[in-house]
């Protein structure tokens, strides 16, 4: 076990998350990409990068679960950094079969690579605001057959995660944007910006 790496990785995902908590809480992180969020996300991805191109990917055996974990979230809250997050993906994958992550976790960012590509997603697991003003799975390829992708990779079926996600949002008091078609107008530009698209 390699504890420093395991107590950085901690300590990476952590800042991530309490950054994500504050601006929740002041709602400043529903207004596109907080300029803050992205900068705690590409350090860390920088750090992580550094530690990719060193030793690989940082599975369970190397960090254990918690840490891998923690690693995996890095991977997919870098949107600024297309390269990295492809970079990640392929190293998941190949840390999944072998078993030193869950299938899930590359799933996950499949998904949110596909999203930011502008490509319908696999596993029904990146949300947004719909026409509608609920939250909904982005569009998904081949949407009949997602649960038997999902339960493939360890995944729930779709039905009841999307039951729960609407109730979470509804609890939280998150609301859908006031300009959503500027705020959209907004995202797919910056998604050219940074080389999505």
């Amino acid at each position: 076990m390699d504890e420093a790496l395991r107590q950085d990785l901690l300590a990476w995902a952590a800042e991530d998350e309490r950054v994500r908590a504050e601006l929740a809480q002041d709602r400043s992180l529903f207004s596109g990409y907080h300029s803050r969020m992205q900068e705690v996300q590409l350090r860390n991805a920088r750090q992580l990068d550094a530690v990719l191109d060193r030793d690989g990917w940082p599975g369970r055996a190397r960090v254990g679960e918690e840490a891998a974990k923690a690693a995996w979230l890095i991977a997919q809250h870098a949107i600024a950094w297309p390269g990295f997050m492809r970079k990640c993906l392929s190293l998941l994958e190949q840390a999944a079969e072998i078993g030193e992550v869950p299938r899930w976790q590359p799933a996950y960012l499949i998904d949110r690579i596909r999203t930011l590509e502008g490509r319908q997603q696999v596993y029904g697991t990146q949300f947004d605001w719909d026409a509608n003003g609920e939250i909904s799975p982005y569009p998904i390829e081949d949407a009949d057959n997602v649960d038997a992708r999902r339960v493939a990779v360890g995944l729930r079926p779709l039905a009841p995660v999307l039951v729960e996600r609407r109730a979470n949002v509804a609890r939280s008091g998150e609301t859908p944007p006031a300009h959503s078609q500027e705020q959209q107008r907004q995202f797919e530009e910056w998604t050219r910006q940074v080389g999505w698209r």
